[in-house]
């Protein structure tokens, strides 16, 4: 909705096209919780619209190969190009919190395959273009969870997820690295604790925010700063980096009225 805000037209993919559909999001294996994610690319497309923004939804399973390649080559075929991809999809299942003992293999490289090589795919297919234009933008969303420990006895994350977003904060450098000079830019985004709608759907509140050191943000902070990443010319000075969105939205100033 940020990039729409910003005059960006918009490809959007997900697995929930209407909202309906059921899943297993446990992040435990053995404990079901089967249901509806919030929102769906149905809801999404038309808030996007309502900002001026053309919109293709791109229905893709993170999981499947062919779905995720269909979709990133789908993207490129309804615009001709792409500008800016946001590599923000990740797994949700069991082996995301599960302890290293109790790790399924085959739950681990669900983990792996959802959060790390299906985004290489997506940056594979589109990559490519960007470079032959000499312009565009990458931007990963990274996890605190793959720059540090969880506290002792927390339970914050498991080793899977903490793997996969170790791995996936390489891939930003690495592509510095290897395209240097080439007019595209590469970024981490790192969000912190953002209350999303299924958090909220799962009973928590603003005052999870307020009760954990320095804080927390709503979705439309990360939001402004990805938005501010692939149009600012100032966003240089991070190419090839971690960003972490809300010490550089407070900042930059770039939500009015937060924080409070």
């Amino acid at each position: 909705l940020a990039l729409a805000e910003h005059g960006f037209d918009l490809a959007i993919s997900a697995r929930s096209v209407s909202g309906g559909e059921q899943h297993d999001y446990s992040p435990i294996a053995g404990r079901a919780l089967v249901r509806a994610m919030p929102g769906s690319l149905a809801q999404t497309a038309e808030l996007a619209r309502e900002r001026g923004a053309t919109v293709h939804p791109l229905p893709m399973d993170l999981l499947d190969r062919a779905s995720t390649r269909a979709a990133a080559r789908a993207a490129l075929a309804a615009f001709g190009r792409v500008d800016v991809l946001v590599n923000n999809a990740i797994y949700q299942g069991p082996g995301v919190m599960d302890p290293l003992l109790a790790l399924d293999l085959d739950h681990a490289s669900r983990v792996l395959l959802g959060n790390v090589t299906h985004q290489l795919l997506v940056v594979q297919e589109i990559l490519p273009h960007m470079l032959a234009r000499k312009s565009g933008a990458i931007v990963n969303l990274v996890s605190a969870a793959g720059m540090g420990d969880p506290p002792a006895g927390s339970g914050a994350w498991g080793f899977a997820y903490g793997a996969s977003k170790a791995a996936l904060i390489r891939m930003v450098g690495v592509l510095a690295s290897e395209h240097a000079d080439a007019g595209v830019s590469f970024f981490n985004l790192e969000p912190g604790l953002v209350l999303t709608e299924s958090m909220r759907e799962q009973g928590l509140t603003d005052d999870l925010l307020r009760a954990v050191p320095g804080g927390g943000a709503p979705p439309a902070v990360p939001a402004a700063v990805i938005a501010w990443l692939v149009t600012s010319p100032d966003a240089a000075r991070w190419h090839g980096k971690t960003i972490h969105a809300q010490p550089a939205a407070k900042d930059l100033r770039l939500v009015p009225g937060w924080p409070a």
